[in-house]
């Protein structure tokens, strides 16, 4: 999405092209990242593209970007069933898999419901289900508390018959480390960051048991 280099750290930097095609941005990190943000005239220039341009943006991302060798490919993707998902499916053969974020209000899940199905028929395998805003973490005395109910991603997880990866809270370093562009697992000794380790390797497990 067009925030992505905001949150990397990355928003002064611009793509080059060369005849092999397009050069993808490094972070300090060692992340290589594309994203619509580099593309706009302005940072706060909205995406009015219709489903043909997406379609062909994406192809570009895919297909015309100098991504060498990568150990994961991870595609961020906006909410819902439409062209994007839609096209990412078409164009990676035998994909991963997906892993799908929700919140735990009912109006979410009923939507997540919707994107499980569409994964299952096009025939995307999914990876495991992330629960996002669940609960908040007091800046001031780190104590925990559902604002929205808590555990509906879990519950559905479950029903459906898919792996849960875990519940990220409402934790104002994250948002504060977004808006700086540092990766928030970096900051040693936080909950939250800790959450984040486990899911990943939890997504790493799933990913592992798929390929045996």
């Amino acid at each position: 999405g067009p925030s992505i280099p905001k949150i990397m750290g990355i928003e002064d930097e611009k793509p080059t092209g060369t005849n092999s095609g397009i050069n993808p941005i490094i972070t300090k990190e060692g992340l290589k990242v594309i994203s619509l943000g580099f593309m706009l005239p302005e940072r706060d220039s909205p995406v009015v593209w219709r489903g043909a341009l997406k379609m062909k943006a994406i192809q570009q991302f895919l297909g015309d970007v100098n991504w060498g060798d990568l150990d994961y490919l991870v595609s961020d993707l906006p909410p819902g069933t439409g062209d994007e998902p839609l096209t990412i499916a078409q164009l990676i053969p035998e994909p991963d898999g997906a892993v799908i974020v929700t919140t735990p209000q009912d109006v979410a899940l009923l939507t997540i419901r919707r994107a499980v199905n569409f994964a299952k028929g096009v025939g995307l395998p999914i990876l495991g289900l992330i629960e996002n805003m669940s609960g908040f973490v007091c800046p001031y005395c780190g104590h925990e508390v559902d604002i929205f109910k808590s555990g509906g991603g879990e519950d559905l997880a479950s029903e459906l018959g898919i792996p849960f990866l875990g519940k990220i809270p409402l934790d104002p370093d994250i948002v504060k480390s977004g808006e700086k562009g540092r990766p928030f697992v970096m900051k040693p000794g936080s909950k939250s960051a800790e959450i984040f380790e486990n899911i990943v390797n939890k997504m790493k497990k799933s990913l592992s048991d798929r390929k045996r």
